[in-house]
């Protein structure tokens, strides 16, 4: 499989999990400074969601496009 198989709604998926990875560990890197207890929690939940929640979109991405391709 190279890029040029790549189709545009995988495109798209990789890209937005790309976005919700990043968000997820700036968030949890925020956590690194002294913050409120409210604050820590929410950091901490919305983190470790948005990066599971994005990786879990990368990895359907990569098998819609796997399954896309014509063996």
């Amino acid at each position: 499989m190279t890029l040029a198989t790549l189709p545009l709604e995988s495109a798209i998926m990789f890209a937005v999990a790309a976005v919700l990875v990043l968000v997820g560990l700036w968030l949890l890197l925020q956590l690194r400074h002294p913050q409120g207890p409210a604050r820590v929690y929410v950091y901490r939940m919305v983190g470790v969601m948005t990066v599971a929640g994005g990786s879990t979109l990368a990895m359907s991405a990569w098998a819609m496009w796997q399954w896309s391709a014509a063996p």
